[in-house]
């Protein structure tokens, strides 16, 4: 057994490796730094170390003085919690006796508008920790390219690792553009459990949806609030629609697959196509899809080439004609 291939733990989970060098330097009152290589836990987690005279020798600490030491800890995080669950019980307990409307649910609320990232981010840690089964994500491309996809990307790993460590299962619908951003795949890549990605060329906005119970989607522009969906028949809604996309979608992860193109045109240019006959500008395209409008504009002139167009009407004449929309999805 080797440094590198020892798992991390806690000293209520000692390794066997450990408890047998643990068992040895307490018999012979010592241990070489190289008879504990095998087990560097014993002197992260306090039972051997180094002694005064010698680098190279580890004494242990008698089993008492560790366990008196563990116990002071577990003591003292017991008295936090219980301290905290006093001030808890001293800010609600006058709230209690207020009263609301006749007739009003003392239930939890079917809606809930959460406002502000920390409050919205606990709101779905929690529903998370009690998740058990499968989540339904939509993610569209905003905040998750450049440094703000990169900084929430960390914050989310271990809750989702966790759901997936449960047994539970991903499926996740983002946008087609984002297919080669490289921190969605590793992220992807970095799960470890039953986790799937198809793509689409527009999605709706955020959802979250948890063990068909609880749903979380954006209440306005700017991600500051949200809702918060309990209501068995709303819930049901949003999971129908989910469902109805995933089957249009394309897989994404773990086995990608390449849409065709048709008659020289991208699947890209496709959906570029049919927001144009639409009558879209090009800011909407670009947003609808997202991609920049200088990405967008390159599409469309490539579109507007292959097809042999001289003008915007012309272009849209030309699309209907070609019978590429008739041949999507």
């Amino acid at each position: 057994m080797t440094t590198d291939s020892h798992a991390e733990h806690g000293v209520e989970d000692l390794c066997d490796a450990g408890t047998k060098l643990y068992e040895l330097a307490l018999r012979a009152g010592q241990l070489s730094t190289k008879d504990a290589a095998g087990a560097p836990c014993l002197v992260d987690l306090g039972l051997l170390h180094p002694a005064l005279d010698d680098l190279g020798r580890l004494e242990p600490v008698a089993p008492d003085v560790a366990l008196n030491r563990l116990l002071r800890g577990a003591r003292a995080r017991i008295t936090e919690e219980w301290r905290l669950e006093q001030r808890l019980v001293e800010l609600f307990e006058p709230l209690m006796t207020v009263h609301g409307p006749p007739g009003a649910t003392t239930d939890s609320p079917a809606l809930r508008l959460l406002s502000g990232t920390r409050r919205i981010n606990q709101a779905i840690g929690e529903a998370m920790t009690e998740a058990r089964q499968e989540v339904l994500c939509v993610q569209p491309h905003a905040g998750l390219i450049g440094e703000r996809g990169a900084q929430a990307h960390p914050a989310a790993f271990g809750r989702d690792q966790a759901f997936l460590d449960r047994g539970g299962r991903f499926r996740t619908l983002y946008q087609n553009t984002l297919r080669h951003v490289p921190n969605v795949y590793a992220y992807a890549e970095d799960l470890r459990g039953d986790s799937t990605a198809r793509g689409l060329d527009e999605v709706p906005d955020r959802l979250v949806v948890m063990d068909r119970s609880v749903a979380f989607l954006p209440a306005n522009g700017d991600g500051t609030l949200a809702l918060e969906v309990r209501h068995p028949a709303l819930v049901d809604y949003l999971i129908t629609a989910f469902d109805r996309l995933w089957r249009l979608a394309t897989p994404m992860f773990p086995k990608a697959e390449l849409r065709p193109t048709v008659n020289g045109i991208t699947p890209r240019q496709q959906a570029i196509a049919a927001l144009l006959v639409e009558g879209h500008t090009d800011a909407v395209i670009a947003d609808r899809l997202g991609m920049n409008i200088r990405t967008a504009r390159v599409h469309i002139a490539k579109l507007a080439d292959t097809l042999g167009s001289e003008s915007r009407a012309q272009l849209g004449y030309l699309i209907a004609r070609s019978g590429i929309l008739g041949q999507e999805g």
